[in-house]
């Protein structure tokens, strides 16, 4: 990317981050138009339709930029295409996307959380509790919880058992 098109990139991102969306998204469609195969683009596009509530736009972009390969944000993108099949009410890519990149990227806390509100969308609410209760164990801080960690991860797939 030439030095130009790197410096509207940052000009783009910023505006985003001081709630410009929509003339950040301006500069990327522009920057698209000079270079629709490039994977960054494609997924900072994705990303600012997100912002502004446009999920429905914001899933080609995704899409691409995973195809292309992107590398830096892959995560990330991962995570914004799962998330937004979810808030489009397409439960099952949303699952089959967010697995996908468990596989890429089996330690990231994130996609794992957002996997747990797709599967209580898929009324698979025991395993969605499941899942949250692990990454809540297993992150906390908080003294109180840590106390009972044992218990809460005994308890995490046990949830409807009774015990006299």
């Amino acid at each position: 990317m030439e030095k130009f098109a790197k410096e509207k990139l940052q000009e783009a991102i910023e505006l985003r981050k001081n709630d410009k969306g929509e003339e950040s998204l301006g500069i990327f469609k522009e920057l698209l138009e000079l270079d629709p195969n490039n994977a960054e683009l494609n997924f900072q596009t994705a990303t600012t339709y997100d912002f502004l509530g446009k999920e429905s736009s914001a899933v080609q972009y995704y899409e691409k930029a995973i195809a292309l390969g992107l590398v830096k944000e892959r995560s990330r993108a991962f995570l914004g295409l799962g998330s937004t099949y979810r808030c489009l009410g397409e439960y099952t890519k949303s699952l089959e996307m967010l697995d996908q990149a468990l596989v890429e990227f089996p330690e990231d806390r994130a996609l794992r959380v957002f996997r747990a509100l797709t599967l209580y969308n898929l009324r698979q609410s025991d395993e969605a509790m499941k899942q949250i209760l692990l990454q809540l164990v297993e992150t906390t801080e908080d003294q109180s919880i840590k106390k009972y960690r044992r218990a809460l991860e005994f308890y995490s797939d046990k949830l409807h058992e009774v015990w006299k």
